[in-house]
């Protein structure tokens, strides 16, 4: 039994009458804990009061997942009052850290002596005010800590896909340019007339400039690429799809293109279609440019955002075409689509720009987009669907993989939550795309998956141009 001089070894207990120091000692129950025994865990309801007499006890609390030491008891020493006086649940989780031998005192016989002592409830109150104090340190510390983690890994995660698509834009330049060079070369060998030379450079020209400052509507591209890519294949242009793309993207249209080749229609040599894979492979080019550029560009955004956590929510808004940011964003995976990725696109001409973060916005097309690709491995349709309704537009991104499983799409957008395999994906990404879709656009995310349909639905509002005009 716990006898009065080992109360009186703590200061908490001198406050007490010898009568109830007694009282107290018929009451208490002896527990004896092992090493690594947990006595009470986190969100446990309260149980009693403890009054340890030998031994280490050990506090931890959950952050991000991870039981994080917050401090420890030594005998002698009690704990436990909080979560008496409060009736919440216990806020940490408490385990023996060495052999333990305490005594519990029920909430009730606590709360009876509390309220019969003035100088023990002062006592009392003290250190629940001093340990209150520490615990919200610490979880205020912790989430702050965490924060800046989230962020850093996010920043990280984004930094990813411009930077490969700077990378790899320079490495495919070299072999495109020493190819035109050759081209150029196999041209001149033939003293074509200069006029007909300053045709083409004058095709090109006109395509560099529309690329450049992306004077075509992606409407218009897609029609525009389906008329060239059948025109190319019916003059027997092989892989005619590698050129469509980047023609389509430069303006150019079978009108332009068929008095060029006329003369070369009836050659046997490879200048029968070389021009058309000269321009091709040119457009290609001032796209990898444009596209490093980009990604050049996102970089310094997001590196310069990241200078000051407090600044990073401040960054400027502005007048958003959705349509734009899907396409760059498209563009910024080129190289995985064209594994074996056919993009469905049904675009609402109607829908206005928004007033929006555009470059987090991006941030949203990007990991979505790059989630959908995975997802398919590289092989499959990825459909992309915009509609104007009202005051709100909405933007869902679907592709044709195996689905998520019905019992982890209520954690998909959990911070570090991934369905990837170990070391593929830091779970980051869709609770990245949740905080700016709902914190920073006050809009909604949702999900519907089945095998062979994820489709992401994204909602923002949307607000006249006319109205974000005169707000800004």
């Amino acid at each position: 039994m716990l006898c009065i001089e080992e109360l009186q070894k703590l200061e908490l207990f001198q406050a007490l009458p010898e009568d109830r120091l007694y009282w107290m000692c018929d009451r208490a129950q002896p527990i004896d804990l092992n090493p690594d025994q947990v006595l009470s865990h986190e969100g446990d309801p309260p149980s009693g009061f403890f009054i340890l007499m030998c031994g280490h006890i050990g506090l931890t609390r959950k952050s991000g997942g991870i039981e994080m030491p917050i401090g420890q008891h030594e005998a002698p020493s009690f704990f436990g009052e909080i979560p008496v006086l409060t009736g919440e649940p216990v806020p940490v989780t408490v385990r023996a850290m060495s052999e333990c031998h305490l005594y519990e005192l029920s909430a009730d016989d606590f709360l009876t002596l509390l309220h019969q002592c003035r100088a023990f409830e002062r006592v009392v109150f003290q250190t629940v005010a001093k340990r209150s104090r520490g615990l919200e340190s610490f979880i205020r510390g912790r989430e702050k800590m965490a924060a800046l983690g989230t962020l850093a890994a996010g920043l990280a995660h984004e930094l990813n896909n411009p930077a490969a698509a700077l990378v790899r834009s320079l490495k495919e330049i070299t072999p495109a340019l020493l190819e035109l060079q050759r081209m150029n070369l196999v041209y001149g060998a033939q003293q074509t007339e200069e006029a007909h030379t300053q045709q083409w450079l004058k095709l090109r020209d006109e395509g560099y400039d529309t690329i450049i400052s992306k004077r075509i509507d992606p409407l218009k591209m897609r029609d525009q690429e389906d008329q060239l890519l059948e025109w190319l294949e019916d003059y027997g242009v092989k892989e005619a799809w590698k050129l469509a793309e980047p023609m389509a993207e430069a303006g150019m249209t079978v009108e332009a293109l068929e008095p060029m080749m006329e003369r070369w229609r009836n050659d046997s040599t490879e200048l029968r279609d070389m021009g058309l894979r000269w321009l091709g492979l040119s457009f290609e080019v001032m796209s990898m440019i444009a596209s490093g550029l980009r990604g050049a560009e996102r970089i310094s955004q997001l590196v310069q955002s990241m200078k000051s956590y407090s600044h990073l929510d401040q960054g400027a808004r502005q007048i958003v075409d959705v349509h734009e940011g899907l396409e760059d964003t498209i563009r910024l995976f080129s190289y995985k689509l064209k594994q074996g990725v056919e993009i469905r696109r049904s675009y609402d001409s109607t829908m206005p720009k928004i007033w929006a973060y555009g470059s987090e916005l991006n941030q949203v097309w990007t990991n979505l987009i790059d989630n959908a690709i995975d997802a398919m491995n590289e092989q499959g349709v990825l459909e992309l669907t915009t509609q104007h309704h009202g005051d709100r537009i909405e933007v869902s991104i679907t592709d044709s993989g195996d689905g998520i499983p019905a019992e982890v799409r209520s954690r998909i957008f959990e911070p570090f939550f991934t369905t990837k395999p170990v070391g593929k994906g830091s779970g980051l990404g869709l609770e990245v795309v949740r905080r700016i879709v709902e914190n920073r656009h006050q809009g909604t995310i949702s999900l519907e998956s089945r095998p062979g349909k994820t489709e992401f639905t994204v909602c923002l509002p949307a607000t006249a141009q006319t109205e974000t005009t005169a707000s800004a």
